[in-house]
């Protein structure tokens, strides 16, 4: 994803709409494969970026758990803030982020790209017009080939899951859809393929039966343990039922199906990312996971040519939304863990219970 995000910046600049200054990396090889890429400033130490470049924008693509040091960093110097999802792995770490972001007046963006699909803004906008009626019950599966834990991050995968990894996407796109928060969770993981044949301790999957407060439940099934040898990197889609119909999504068999001597038959997502030439012979890239930061990029101009956060409020996945995101997607974990329903709404009663007995001790 940290290559998507350089290489859409980029190719804005080719219409003078941004302008890619700088990247901050730890790894030296990343650094010098980059600077040689796409001519820019390195840095090993995200704080000397900060503090070295004139930056009016910063978008965060670390493994998850580092997204909250390197956001709130960034909205403490006054930059703008696009963060990839999950916001973070925790309801806390995502608080700190948007108390920064308003404390320093910025925008706090998540990449949450599902929502710039076209085919789920069609299904998004019949559940807003009541086409389908009340929403009763659904179905979500994302699922990756074993090659993402395995080859792609083996080290980090113990620290994550198909949950936080692929779920959070579907976690958002629903919630979002629906325009309702999650009330209640019952989830239940595997731990099999992975530990015992990569020695990796992480999910193979999990499945999570979601029940919204405006009544409607949806099961969500992820899984990063596909073999090699399907057809694409993931397997994805929703159906939705509602009194009045029912709108299904199969955003996995769409665009170009190939078959090769080297790579054996393979479909491609080309809704998601797709790449051209353009007249000048420069490569460019099209696709909801381009549009996602596109708009971040609009909305900073938007601000910067006098409009206001308050204006965007509403327009755009926020840091709330990320925390909302977080809360479902914690409480996935909470109830595979626990082996019983998670009640949010009684988990956010506690804690607010909590809270005001700690602020009356004080």
């Amino acid at each position: 994803m940290g290559l998507n995000h350089l290489q859409t910046f980029r190719q804005m600049g080719y219409s003078r709409q941004a302008e890619l200054v700088a990247l901050a990396d730890i790894s030296p090889k990343i650094r010098d494969q980059r600077a040689e890429q796409f001519g820019l400033e390195v840095y090993e130490d995200f704080h000397e970026m900060l503090d070295q470049e004139d930056l009016d924008a910063v978008s965060v693509v670390t493994p998850d758990h580092l997204h909250t040091e390197v956001a709130v960093a960034a909205a403490n110097a006054g930059k703008h803030v696009l963060v990839e999802k999950p916001m973070d792995l925790t309801v806390e770490g995502c608080q700190e982020m948007i108390e920064a972001a308003r404390d320093g007046g910025v925008l706090l963006m998540v990449a949450f790209h599902k929502r710039y699909d076209p085919e789920h803004r069609n299904l998004e906008n019949a559940l807003t017009e009541g086409r389908l009626g009340k929403i009763l019950y659904g179905h979500v599966h994302m699922e990756d080939r074993i090659e993402v834990p395995t080859e792609w991050f083996p080290q980090w995968a113990p620290g994550s899951s198909p949950a936080w990894f692929l779920g959070v996407h579907f976690y958002d796109l629903v919630r979002w859809m629906l325009k309702s928060n999650p009330r209640r969770v019952f989830a239940t993981g595997h731990k099999e393929k992975l530990l015992r044949d990569f020695g990796i301790d992480s999910y193979d999957a999990i499945q999570a039966k979601v029940e919204f407060d405006n009544g409607a439940s949806v099961v969500f099934d992820t899984a990063w343990i596909l073999p090699n040898q399907f057809q694409a990197v993931v397997d994805q889609g929703l159906r939705l039922v509602g009194t009045e119909g029912v709108w299904a999504v199969d955003t996995q068999n769409r665009g170009s199906l190939a078959c090769t001597e080297t790579t054996g038959t393979r479909s491609y997502n080309n809704f998601a990312l797709a790449d051209r030439k353009d007249k000048w012979g420069r490569t460019c890239y099209s696709g909801y996971v381009i549009e996602c930061m596109q708009d971040f990029v609009d909305n900073v101009s938007y601000l910067m040519s006098g409009g206001s956060l308050d204006e965007l409020h509403g327009r755009y996945p926020s840091g709330e939304d990320g925390r909302e995101v977080t809360r479902m997607a914690a409480a996935v974990h909470e109830s595979v863990r626990r082996g019983a329903i998670v009640d949010l709404h009684a988990d956010e009663s506690n804690a607010n219970h909590k809270g005001q007995e700690e602020t009356d001790e004080k």
